[in-house]
């Protein structure tokens, strides 16, 4: 189970709710995966399909919860003011703070993003900052208040997966009780299963499977793949080695002279 800001979730696939061919097919994906949290951005949702009321009846009949994010934010004041409004629009201190610094990769701005961390947590929001791997700024955006970081796996949408293992094993362990959810850029079920493998509390997924031939069968396949990951993690895997070691052990076995 996994815990974030006193709340209790049994799954561990955070879904997106961009790119999808329909609210009907979002939907569908969002009960095959069995996912309890679902992102939203305000600018997207107030100005597309699946606006006002159409929006929200979905979302009660899928009875998870709703985290609001920042997308497409570039400065402090514009993520900040985005967070006012959407704490008033859902109804939630929940929030997935996005300040972007690069457009081609859409890397987060570091910088703008523990400041306006430090400016929301103190107003009382829950965030849960979109950040790099990067040690310092993560000891920044849990000293401003947070209690979950989203690390991303590589660039939004490339599809990737986990670019820099080095520096995510480095950040799961300097950071042993932190929920760390691995945000971004992740392409493949084996992706997702490589995260929770490694210890990551979780995973959030929009365009691996919203823009899949058939995002139902995407949803639940991944949701397959990080319960695996998971149950592996747990488990305890062997180390890697250099050599061969031989599965059947030698001692007792006859050999000819």
């Amino acid at each position: 189970m996994l815990e974030v800001y006193q709340c209790a979730l049994n799954s561990r696939l955070l879904l997106g709710s961009a790119r999808y061919p329909s609210p009907a097919v979002l939907q569908e994906a969002v009960r095959a995966a069995g996912a309890e949290v679902v992102t939203v951005s305000l600018r997207r949702e107030s100005g597309g399909e699946r606006a006002g009321q159409g929006f929200w009846t979905l979302i009660r009949e899928l009875g998870v919860r709703v985290l609001p994010n920042t997308a497409g934010c570039h400065s402090v004041k514009e993520a900040v003011t985005t967070a006012h409004m959407a704490r008033e629009v859902f109804n939630t201190p929940w929030l997935k703070l996005e300040v972007i610094g690069e457009d081609d990769t859409l890397q987060p701005d570091v910088f703008g993003l523990t400041e306006a961390a430090r400016i929301l947590c103190a107003e009382g929001f829950q965030v849960f900052p979109y950040t790099t791997e990067d040690l310092v700024v993560a000891e920044r955006l849990l000293a401003a208040g947070c209690q979950v970081l989203m690390p991303w796996g590589a660039p939004i949408g490339s599809g990737r997966g986990l670019n820099n293992l080095f520096g995510l094993k480095a950040l799961r362990a300097h950071f042993p009780r932190v929920p760390l959810i691995i945000d971004a850029g992740l392409g493949l079920p084996s992706h997702a299963a490589q995260a929770l493998e490694l210890g990551f509390d979780a995973v959030l997924v929009n365009t691996a499977i919203a823009q899949a031939r058939d995002p139902v069968q995407m949803a639940q396949a991944f949701a397959q793949a990080v319960s695996a990951g998971a149950a592996a993690h747990a488990a305890g895997p062997i180390e890697p080695r250099d050599l061969a070691a031989p599965s059947t052990p030698l001692i007792g076995t006859a050999f000819r002279g």
